[in-house]
């Protein structure tokens, strides 16, 4: 028998080293055919944009239900090699959990995605969607019901003309702006704001590439200096009541008022100059003469228009001659004798 113990037989060394071999061949294999399954899963299953109202609503109903868990069963998976890392949030005032008003001071990362025990058994393929409230542009979760969270909270001060403005006629959900999972928010700075706007608004975008523009894709300025994306006062979401009112802001010396004023600098700067970009000087929607000329007919002073009919002949207004070169105090004039807005 002790003969036995020392010196094993060679079989029994055998079958231990093919053992040895197999298993992580076999865990593997079975690694391999549950990603198979999961993937079959995730085909099978209804993609989360696709579902309709009705299952929406029979899914937040269900996360209604469900109990509550705490932080630590969510930075569990939520860590930072995670597709969807929530550590920098921890950066941010809604993680100050000794702020009442702060998410994390209540039911911490449930405050805002709902009760998490339905997400926490879901299986893999609908982890992503349907077993939580999501956010964004893409999520499942109706923008209505959103919304609704980030409202619970931010209701005064410039979120309050945001029920009726033009974002929210048009369902657009606070998330599909703001990245609360960051450690600073891209659309709450000026040099990265533009590119979040630019997502929508690419015929804006276009318009600052071209040759006038204000200094916005320079990091100088924001779109929100000059527009309210939660609502404002007038048209195009515009911080102020009116669009001379906000430029004179910058451009107080264009604000008067003059003894002899401009009709169309005293009633709306963007009758002559396009605010988001121009290929002509000074954001001009036409160049001068052509611009004067929509108003000011040829057939007093001048007696001829500004035209291209004498290039070939030599026209006495080639060389950038134009209309500002005499009239040059155009938004107005102080001066007694500045009815013509020659000084």
């Amino acid at each position: 028998m002790w003969k036995t113990i020392v010196k094993p037989s060679p079989k029994w060394f055998a079958l231990i080293l093919g053992i040895s071999l197999l298993l992580p061949a076999y865990a593997a294999s079975k690694a391999d055919k549950e990603d198979k399954e999961d993937a079959k899963s995730d085909k099978k299953a209804v993609p989360t944009a696709m579902l309709t109202d009705e299952e929406k609503d029979a899914k937040l109903a269900l996360i209604a239900k469900a109990k509550f868990k705490d932080i630590d069963a969510c930075v569990s998976c939520h860590d930072a090699e995670n597709e969807f890392p929530v550590f920098p949030i921890f950066k941010t005032k809604h993680a100050v959990k000794a702020d009442p008003r702060s998410p994390m001071a209540n039911k911490e990362c449930e405050s805002c995605h709902g009760a998490g025990t339905v997400h926490t058994k879901a299986k893999k393929s609908e982890k992503r969607g349907g077993s939580i409230i999501n956010f964004g542009k893409n999520a499942w979760t109706p923008v209505k019901d959103q919304n609704e969270k980030c409202l619970a909270c931010h209701q005064t001060h410039q979120r309050i003309e945001w029920k009726g403005s033009t974002h929210a006629f048009n369902e657009v959900a606070c998330a599909s702006c703001h990245s609360i999972h960051t450690a600073k928010d891209p659309v709450l700075d000026r040099q990265t704001q533009p590119k979040v706007c630019f997502g929508c608004h690419a015929n804006e975008q276009a318009k600052f590439q071209q040759t006038s523009h204000h200094p916005v894709r320079e990091g100088k300025m924001g779109c929100s200096e000059c527009h309210d994306a939660h609502g404002g006062n007038a048209s195009g979401l515009k911080i102020k009541a009116s669009v001379r009112e906000k430029c004179t802001s910058c451009h107080a010396e264009k604000r008067g008022p003059f003894l002899w004023d401009h009709a169309p600098a005293a009633e709306d700067c963007n009758l002559c100059h396009t605010p988001h970009g121009s290929n002509q000087p000074a954001l001009l929607k036409k160049r001068v003469p052509q611009l004067c000329q929509e108003c000011h007919s040829p057939a007093g002073h001048p007696s001829v228009s500004y035209n291209g009919s004498k290039l070939l002949a030599g026209s006495m207004f080639l060389g950038a001659k134009s209309c500002s070169n005499c009239h040059s105090a155009v938004h107005g004039s102080n001066h007694p004798s500045g009815v013509t807005q020659l000084r």
